[in-house]
């Protein structure tokens, strides 16, 4: 439905620029290769439901919100994806994209952040026919109002959209076509969840939303969230059902959980908000 569809799986290029790792990651056989200030995090040929391909991946982290930004690109058409830009890491991406050689077609964001400002309305000034994207349950201005079911395509590769809200009321999923990985936004973090006590957050909501959307995923499939404040990177469906702290609890004691966090509010939710409601160009 948004972008166009193709189901064929083909070789994928995950995109992923990282300036801080300090976690053992899940797969046996990956490999870490620390430089300098930044890591690459890089998997060697494997088989995958029938097809051989490399699939590297880069991650780029805003470190004053600790949001990390997450570039796929399909390794024969160049066609890519950027998921929760940041405005001040725009110039970092834009390079990064360039240096690359990729067409960005669609800046998706998971939901209305608080804690930071979307540079998806700027990106679009400075990227010819690039797209935006976000929940149509956000109130957000945006090109694509992403529903259930719906599939956000780059070349031959596709993620598709699981509503998962909880947090805010237009949080998203963002499923890889094989179900191999989920960017899980605020949703679920590394043994933990976004918070529930703003944006119309409902702790019973986001407790059905993992469980019914995302711990359904395959055990193997890669999380990889919004934030973590830990230096964490990535975590496993498998992982999260067994250990996540909050989310191991019956919903009465994970409700109980989230309503007495005490949290103070995110520093920037009064600038942020409003600006991400319009596409994060408000005041620019």
């Amino acid at each position: 439905m948004v972008c166009g569809v193709n189901s064929k799986e083909t070789s994928l290029q995950l995109v992923l620029p990282v300036i801080i790792i300090s976690r053992k990651i899940p797969q046996n056989n990956c490999v870490l290769i620390n430089k300098a200030k930044s890591a690459h995090l890089a998997l060697p040929l494997k088989k995958h439901r029938g097809l051989e391909f490399h699939s590297s991946r880069w991650q780029l982290f805003e470190l004053e919100s600790s949001t990390y930004t997450y570039l796929l690109a399909d390794t024969q058409t160049k066609e890519a994806v950027i998921i929760d830009p940041v405005l001040e890491t725009i110039d970092r991406d834009l390079k990064f994209i360039h240096e690359l050689g990729l067409n960005l077609i669609v800046a998706v964001n998971t939901h209305c952040h608080a804690d930071h400002i979307t540079s998806t309305g700027l990106m679009k000034k400075r990227l010819v026919g690039l797209k935006s994207a976000i929940s149509k349950c956000s109130g957000a201005s945006a090109d694509i109002h992403l529903s259930e079911g719906d599939k956000i395509t780059f070349g031959k590769q596709y993620l598709t959209v699981r509503e998962t809200p909880g947090h805010t009321d237009g949080c998203v999923t963002l499923v890889l076509g094989d179900q191999s990985m989920a960017f899980t936004g605020d949703a679920l973090l590394i043994r933990g969840c976004g918070r529930t006590d703003f944006q119309q957050g409902c702790a019973k909501t986001l407790y059905q939303s993992i469980h019914q959307k995302i711990f359904t995923l395959p055990d193997e499939c890669l999380i990889y969230p919004a934030h973590d404040y830990l230096g964490r990177t990535v975590s496993t469906v498998g992982e999260e059902r067994k250990f996540n702290p909050r989310l191991t609890k019956s919903l009465e004691e994970f409700v109980g959980i989230m309503n007495n966090l005490n949290l103070p509010k995110p520093k920037k939710i009064d600038i942020s908000v409003p600006a991400n409601l319009v596409c994060g160009v408000q005041d620019i």
